[in-house]
């Protein structure tokens, strides 16, 4: 199982920037796949999940309204779009398979910083 998210870097307060994950070595379209994060220093985060066919997605309040996370059963790939990047935002980015955090791979960093 491997799940590389890329995509990441920095971005000025208010800005957008789209992550992305690859993944492999699994039934891509038989799971649920989420996104969450590390600050520095700080526990995992928990931001969103989508089911397998990409409908009813749930968000962390922290990101709702501003992040939007979809997928591509085709490409085996995860997507997670965020707009109105705010400092807080900062931190690394990492796709699971459904919210299991242990499932994690390379994350991506995103700074958001003016």
């Amino acid at each position: 199982v491997q799940l590389q998210a890329f995509g990441g870097g920095l971005v000025q307060p208010g800005g957008s920037l789209t992550l992305s994950c690859a993944a492999s070595g699994f039934s891509f379209d038989a799971f649920a796949m989420s996104w969450a994060r590390q600050a520095p220093g700080k526990g995992h985060e928990w931001l969103a999940t989508i089911d397998t066919g990409g409908d009813s997605p749930t968000y962390a309040d922290s990101v709702k309204g501003r992040f939007t996370i979809s997928r591509d059963n085709a490409k085996s790939m995860l997507y997670l779009q965020m707009n109105g990047l705010k400092p807080e935002d900062t931190a690394v980015y990492y796709c699971t398979i459904r919210t299991a955090w242990g499932t994690r791979g390379q994350g991506t960093l995103v700074t958001v910083s003016s």
